[in-house]
């Protein structure tokens, strides 16, 4: 049984990220059912309580891991701590591992062409026992999108990572899930593809055992309409703590 903290009307995983890891490995495996993972940090949390169908989207999910620090400390101060954050992108390098030990499949849906496919080929490198079912582009039209739906239900992927960005990569998946029967782990990965394929540089782990990996993504943005926009994101953290620890302490 997967024990949950609720926070913001949130039911968490409490699972680390090799518990949880170890979890979805046991449901590929023996599980033919779809399920539909999402992770959510604190900036999604407070956009869901304005965003309803953002809300049914999460609450309708099959796990929600906390992806974010804040959530973890929001959990430690109402008294029901989880141990670690998951985020997309470290789960993903997890089960790329174990889909690399048993030959699992992946089909890989986002980004941009040239991105797509150098993440790919990067995954292919090291991960060379995992077979790809197929990989398309975040770009396409709506018939573009009837034959990436069609050739997901035709091979059959054990594995559907969806890079679209935030909230856009659960939206869609919610919108085809009951045409997704034939996957059994669907999740969003935000910008994980970028990151493998070398797009984008990865947190150097200094900044991680800091807790800081939110600050060097601002520093390493570049300069412009990009870096605005992560700033501006930044401004969900205090209402997320109000909200989810001050508020309701009173």
């Amino acid at each position: 049984m997967n024990e949950t903290v609720n926070i913001l009307d949130i039911p968490f995983s409490k699972l680390t990220l090799n518990e949880t890891t170890t979890f979805l490995t046991d449901h590929i495996e023996q599980d033919d059912k779809l399920l539909h993972l999402v992770t959510v940090n604190p900036e999604i949390a407070i956009n869901s309580e304005k965003d309803e169908l953002l809300k049914k989207i999460i609450l309708d999910a099959d796990m929600i891991t906390p992806d974010g620090e804040g959530i973890v400390i929001a959990s430690k101060r109402i008294g029901d701590p989880i141990k670690e954050r998951v985020t997309g992108y470290e789960l993903l390098l997890k089960l790329l591992e174990k889909g690399n030990h048993f030959g699992w499949s992946f089909y890989f849906l986002g980004t941009d062409e040239s991105t797509s496919y150098k993440a790919v080929e990067t995954i292919k490198n090291i991960y060379p026992n995992i077979k790809i079912s197929g990989r398309h582009h975040g770009f396409f039209n709506e018939s573009e999108e009837i034959q990436i739906l069609k050739e997901i239900q035709k091979t059959k992927p054990n594995l559907l990572v969806i890079a679209l960005g935030s909230p856009y990569s659960d939206k869609w998946i919610f919108k085809y899930k009951q045409q997704l029967s034939n996957v059994k782990v669907v999740f969003g990965v935000g910008g994980s593809l970028d990151v493998i394929s070398g797009k984008v540089k990865p947190t150097p782990l200094i900044w991680k055992r800091l807790k800081l990996e939110w600050l060097f993504r601002l520093i390493v943005v570049p300069a412009g309409k990009g870096q605005k926009s992560r700033w501006r994101r930044q401004l969900a953290l205090p209402k997320f703590f109000y909200r989810a620890i001050i508020k309701k302490g009173n």
